[in-house]
């Protein structure tokens, strides 16, 4: 059996108050795991933990075989660059460039060439020359998302990648995603409310009371 992608082992976290803690999980190549919970359950913390943007209070993270919050803070830089990639809940795309340049940047430092037909499959190649200030939340959600598959990566990261969306768009950036992580032999960690989002995904969990355990249906 090949060796997980992503290992989460015993994590704990708190900030003013406890989050969650004993959090174990792992995901391999061509899964999807969603995570669902009440908001201020730690969801988005979970997520952050696991992409290695905030030092959990007690565990291990083991992202392709290596302890991630023992490597050097270039090694990390690395991997956000070559091998992970971030949709965020607030965007973060640069608002005084285009859309494309936006898209151009993340490609440019993963070394990686853009395909114009992703635009085409999001439904925003009309709106690529645009400044990102003059799109809508949705549109600025798929021009994220395009950011980060522009990137080629080994694991993607989705902070309510669905949360400004209208049904039909919401589809729409899961299939993109789904396909994705089929086609590149990837994996997905996604939080969510959404429990239809959640189904979509192989393996469904709930965070509350501080654990994370499996979702009563599984998907």
């Amino acid at each position: 059996m090949s060796q997980p992608l992503l290992q989460a082992i015993n994590l704990s976290h708190a900030f003013d108050y406890p989050l969650y803690h004993d959090v174990s999980l792992q995901i391999s190549a061509g899964e999807s795991i969603a995570v669902m919970g009440r908001s201020g359950s730690g969801k988005s913390t979970l997520l952050h933990t696991l992409a290695g943007l905030i030092k959990p209070l007690s565990g291990e993270v083991q992202l392709f075989g290596e302890n991630l919050y023992e490597m050097k803070e270039e090694q990390k830089e690395r991997l956000r660059r070559y091998r992970t990639g971030i949709v965020f809940q607030q965007h973060y795309l640069f608002k005084g460039m285009t859309a494309l340049e936006n898209v151009e940047i993340a490609a440019l430092l993963a070394e990686e060439p853009i395909d114009p037909e992703l635009f085409e499959r999001l439904e925003i190649a009309e709106v690529m020359g645009q400044k990102v200030s003059e799109l809508s939340g949705g549109q600025q959600q798929r021009v994220s998302l395009a950011r980060v598959l522009s990137k080629k990566p080994e694991i993607i990261f989705a902070d309510e990648p669905t949360g400004n969306l209208d049904r039909e768009t919401s589809e729409l950036v899961m299939a993109m995603m789904m396909e994705y992580i089929c086609k590149h032999d990837a994996a997905l960690f996604i939080v969510t409310h959404d429990e239809e989002i959640a189904s979509l995904c192989s393996r469904c969990y709930r965070l509350e009371g501080q654990k994370l355990s499996r979702c009563e249906k599984e998907v």
